[in-house]
């Protein structure tokens, strides 16, 4: 009965998990490439996180999409 109430409680705790990370990467806000470009910003790579993002202009800081 014991290994029944864990087993669910796990599967409970981990379907939580999984819907709250879609959620928290869709928080990050993000703009198109040639639009960072188009507003006086440049894309860069950081090589420390794997993530383009947009550096100068008025997207400054912001993840790159595509």
């Amino acid at each position: 009965m014991r290994t029944r109430i864990l087993a669910v409680t796990a599967a409970l705790v981990l379907a939580a998990f999984g819907a709250a990370v879609p959620v928290a990467q869709g928080a990050v806000p993000t703009v198109p490439g040639p639009t960072c470009e188009a507003h006086h910003g440049t894309v860069e790579y950081d090589s420390a996180t794997g993530i383009y993002n947009c550096v100068g202009g008025y997207y400054d800081g912001e993840r790159i999409t595509s």
